[in-house]
């Protein structure tokens, strides 16, 4: 009896189920199967945002600029050192208007020392990397010396005012490379008015004093010319303006007797105005000023009796 009770016990056992009706067996399989979902979705999210920050810092590498620093040793010296992450191409730097200085660059840093030359001047830099990315400087640096040279655009004229701590004997300019021209000079200072050509050139000026001390000045100078002007009477009551420039009119200024003024504003850029205004009784001063696009102006001064 206890034998027969015993195999009934056995079957039992393997006949018997959880709470949710499944066997040991199904529960096995569900719970590797979701073990192995998790494992895969887990891998997919890890690799996508891997793959994301590997296209966000490669983005980033490409658009990364070379860096600038600046040593100042002296106020005669400046050091320029460029650091990068990417090869550096090259280093351009130029003073004011002057050309362009180019220097080749190889590796992932590069130092440039660069003189500071009298008077008032801007540096401009710029650092280009193999991929063209660029990093731009710019300062102005103000270095007294024994001899220092200006440039002012008065019109169609440029003004090269030179100043010395001992007496000038002379300075010599010239456009491009066209023949010097002398000036003596014999004093502590000099205004030399020069007539600027048309076009794009680039004026060079030289000064020397009494102790041979030389300093050198260059700038590229954009020239335009003059507007033209001429006042005429139409032989009635009226004064008439006839104003022309080769790159147009931009404003018109006129003064009657000192005490009456009036300005006329061009649109459109015209090349060509004629404008007339009646005269008064007795003296007319008149004072024209023509300007064009650039600024340039013109100045006429003339008396009409009616």
């Amino acid at each position: 009896m206890n034998q027969i009770l015993s195999v009934q016990n056995n079957n039992n056992k393997k006949k018997s189920k959880n709470s949710w009706g499944g066997s040991q067996v199904d529960i096995n399989k569900v719970v590797k199967f979701l073990a192995i979902t998790m494992i895969i979705f887990g891998t997919f999210i890890i690799g996508s945002a891997s793959y994301s920050m590997y296209k966000q810092s490669q983005q980033e590498y490409a658009q990364a600029k070379p860096t600038i620093h600046v040593e100042e040793p002296s106020e005669e010296l400046v050091i320029i050192k460029v650091e990068h992450t990417k090869d550096l191409s090259k280093l351009t730097y130029y003073w004011n208007n002057e050309e362009p200085i180019e220097v080749q660059c190889q590796g992932k840093t590069f130092e440039q020392n660069i003189e500071v030359p009298t008077g008032v001047n801007t540096l401009n830099v710029c650092a280009t990397d193999v991929t063209g990315q660029e990093t731009r400087y710019q300062k102005t640096y103000t270095l007294e010396g024994d001899i220092s040279i200006d440039f002012t655009v008065e019109g169609n004229d440029i003004k090269v005012t030179v100043e010395g701590k001992n007496e000038l004997t002379y300075l010599t300019y010239r456009w491009d490379e066209e023949e010097e021209i002398r000036v003596d000079i014999n004093d502590m200072s000099i205004d030399q008015t020069i007539e600027i050509p048309r076009g794009l050139h680039k004026l060079t000026v030289i000064a020397v004093d009494i102790n041979n001390t030389t300093e050198t000045k260059s700038q590229e100078i954009n020239g335009v010319t003059k507007p033209k002007v001429e006042v005429t009477t139409d032989g009635s009551d009226n004064f008439i303006i006839h104003a022309t420039d080769e790159q147009g009119l931009k404003k018109i200024e006129f003064v009657i007797n000192e005490d009456e003024k009036y300005l006329l504003n061009i649109e459109d850029n015209r090349k060509e105005l004629e404008y007339a205004y009646p005269l008064h009784e007795g003296e007319n001063r008149l004072e024209i000023r023509v300007y064009n696009i650039n600024d340039v102006i013109e100045v006429t001064k003339v008396l009409v009796n009616k």
